[in-house]
């Protein structure tokens, strides 16, 4: 791997905190996802399962987890199941780990390999009266690909049909969303790699730059910091495209006159960052740029002061809604009739700000957590409101990602990255 090695008392305490939460006489099954093929003899980079990493630290393929708190022999606790590894392996795709490293990294004693987990699932199964298994739920899951996670639920409820089945993703989603400090550390690390991407491109655009090239200067950034590269498809979206929420081509020759937004980050141990920032191509933003940006602004500094513990997502987004309804109208975008005369399912400000204003981040991007529920210390949420103008060619988003606490103003984690407008011209004017 790239990043650090991270200490085995994180997985340890997260398994810890996974268990707290199973029924009595429970069993609960992680599996890693697959290598997706691509043509030929061709396959995709490996990406490990959120939750199996989550509760194991095992950055690797063929991976399998067993979790059986009220195992009868009192050891078999927990079971790590790891790909066999061979001198031939080793030739080709390099070593995989033994079973002592992957002891190590998980802090979890027995560890058997993969091909063993039918014949050690057997000896613990029927000790358990529930079965736990894990399975990708999201509100903006679209996946139509059998997962490993898929074929595995299949297998475990035809071979065991009297066995209770539960599942194990709102667990997960509960203490995924709730960071502590190590993770939270990892995620930090993220945002520090992103800052020195951005700080890097700031001198390199300029009228006639083309999009993948800037692309380009921030994974050279972002690589040689350990990172994997980026935590998402990046967009670097120039004029009109800016206006397009998820622009991911990247294509375009930037405009003298036009502004760039960049929606961009780092990962770093599998944690995302999610950053993104508007410049002027040309390195000096129009008046109407300026207004439009700085109104953005004012709405993410607003949002910030209310992205507090105890808060919910109902009164903080309807919060959100007012502070872009003002700035909308100040900047002559809304008129004070069609704000009056608005419906409550269709607030007038959706017209330029479309989407949502944060989201939880971790081990996702768009990572798991429970929107109905108060924010509370530990979860991460980004901030990007937005103003979009398609008749103008003028998309201006702006994102940082906050550390809730439990008590006071959240934390910053992106506070080092320039966000002034002023600050963001010196910086792309500065002698080369």
């Amino acid at each position: 791997m790239r990043y650090n090695k991270i200490d085995s008392k994180l997985y340890i305490e997260n398994r810890k905190n996974f268990a707290k939460h199973l029924k009595p006489g429970s069993i609960a099954i992680f599996t890693s996802n697959d290598i997706m093929p691509t043509n030929a003899d061709g396959a995709m980079g490996f990406r490990q399962n959120a939750d199996l990493l989550y509760l194991s630290g095992i950055d690797q393929e063929e991976t399998m987890l067993i979790i059986f708190p009220d195992v009868k022999d009192g050891k078999h606790k927990e079971v790590l199941f790891i790909r066999e590894t061979s001198e031939l392996i080793a030739i080709w795709e390099g070593a995989k780990f033994s079973k002592l490293e992957a002891s190590e990294i998980s802090g979890i004693e027995h560890v058997y390999w993969t091909s063993d987990f039918d014949k050690v699932l057997t000896t613990l199964v029927f000790q358990a009266e529930n079965i736990y298994l894990n399975s990708n739920e999201h509100m903006r899951r679209y996946i139509d690909t059998e997962t490993q996670e898929t074929r595995l639920a299949k297998k475990i409820k035809e071979k065991y049909p009297l066995h209770r089945i539960e599942r194990a993703a709102p667990i997960m989603h509960r203490i995924r969303s709730v960071k502590n400090p190590v993770e939270a550390e990892l995620i930090q690390q993220a945002c520090n790699i992103t800052e020195k991407g951005f700080r890097r491109i700031l001198n390199f655009i300029k009228p006639g730059v083309f999009e993948y090239e800037i692309e380009a200067e921030l994974m050279h950034e972002f690589l040689i910091n350990r990172s994997r590269g980026f935590a998402y498809s990046p967009i670097i979206a120039s004029g009109f495209d800016s206006c397009v929420l998820h622009y991911v081509e990247n294509n375009k020759a930037c405009k003298d006159g036009d502004i760039i937004l960049l929606d961009v980050a780092a990962e770093y141990a599998n944690y995302a960052s999610d950053l993104t920032r508007v410049v002027p191509v040309n390195g000096k933003f129009t008046q109407r740029q300026k207004d439009v940006y700085n109104a953005v602004l004012r709405v993410h500094r607003g949002a910030a002061k209310i992205l507090t513990a105890g808060n919910t997502f109902e009164k903080y987004n309807a919060a959100v809604g007012e502070m872009m309804t003002e700035e909308l109208l100040q900047l002559g975008l809304l008129k004070s009739d069609e704000v009056k005369n608005q419906k409550a399912s269709a607030p007038a400000y959706k017209k330029y700000f479309m989407h949502g204003t944060s989201h939880f981040l971790g081990l996702d991007v768009h990572d798991v957590g429970f929107f109905h529920e108060p924010m509370q210390a530990g979860n991460v949420f980004t901030i990007e409101p937005g103003i979009y103008i398609r008749e103008e060619n003028l998309g201006v988003r702006i994102e940082n990602n906050f550390l809730i606490t439990a008590s006071g103003a959240p934390i910053d984690l992106m506070a080092n990255i320039p966000i002034e407008a002023g600050e963001i011209e010196e910086l792309m004017n500065a002698a080369k």
